[in-house]
């Protein structure tokens, strides 16, 4: 078990609906990374950006993106993580690849799929929570708009960290801001979320403010709203069962059942 846990949070603009052009971009990036490393976290759907086209960028989970992640796990010895548009049993998913050095690869599919922008349309909503464990460490995904739902995130199963990747749009970054650190505070868990930056052909900007929160919701990184970059950032577990143990607020958590 790691008791700290290196990560590397990619805040990037992505090329609209051309996978190959997005790889070949990230891989200038994740090349670049030369401090010590756990896991890579990319933004929502980083081959694409936020489509409602899904035919047109689509893969197969033995796709060449699932080989590329694989391929860069290996030679960072790293995870890498981010959501990519994915065909599975006739269905579209926003679904979450996560994998890990030795080319295991974990999923979660979007459960809050955007209505605003018809995302509930054309992508099947997932139904499974997930939490993945990884050098030690339980790690629950989200994507975007699962921000927004506290209860799908509540943590009743001790995890110690929560990811977000997002194509959250600027006009309402401020949601975004807010709600990443009340998810730390009130799971008191460390929480990242990495957004993209850039625009898309639909006139959404994006304004990234890519971050990672601490068990207190204090901000431990810092980068310039629409700046391009790589966040290290480093978690400790001694923080988080220091605080937990001293604190005790999720001994007092509601207990309830969630109905998918």
């Amino acid at each position: 078990m790691k008791r700290s846990l290196h990560l590397a949070l990619i805040q990037t603009p992505l090329v609209w609906q051309d996978p190959v052009a997005n790889r070949e971009s990230l891989s200038k990036k994740i090349a670049t990374i030369d401090q010590e490393v756990d896991l890579i976290v990319l933004p929502e759907m980083f081959t694409s950006g936020f489509t409602m086209q899904p035919e047109t960028v689509a893969e197969g989970m033995e796709g060449e993106t699932i080989a590329w992640l694989r391929t860069w796990a290996n030679d960072k010895q790293a995870a890498i993580m981010g959501s990519v548009v994915i065909e599975d049993t006739g269905s579209f998913y926003n679904r979450m690849l996560f994998v890990c050095p030795d080319g295991a690869v974990k999923t979660y599919d979007k459960r809050h799929t955007f209505t605003l922008a018809g995302e509930d349309k054309v992508y099947r909503a997932g139904t499974e929570k997930k939490v993945f464990e990884y050098q030690g460490w339980k790690l629950c995904p989200q994507i975007c708009y699962d921000l927004r739902f506290p209860v799908w995130s509540r943590n009743i199963e001790d995890y110690d960290l929560l990811v977000y990747v997002a194509n959250w749009p600027t006009p309402r970054v401020a949601a975004w801001d807010a709600l990443l650190k009340a998810r730390a505070i009130e799971n008191m868990c460390y929480c990242v979320g990495v957004n993209r930056v850039g625009q898309d052909p639909n006139g959404n900007t994006y304004a990234g403010h890519s971050a990672a929160y601490d068990v207190l919701g204090e901000r431990m990184t810092a980068l310039a709203a629409h700046e391009e970059g790589t966040i290290m950032v480093s978690l400790e577990k001694e923080s988080i069962e220091r605080l937990r143990e001293k604190l005790q607020f999720l001994a007092d958590r509601d207990s309830f059942s969630l109905e998918v």
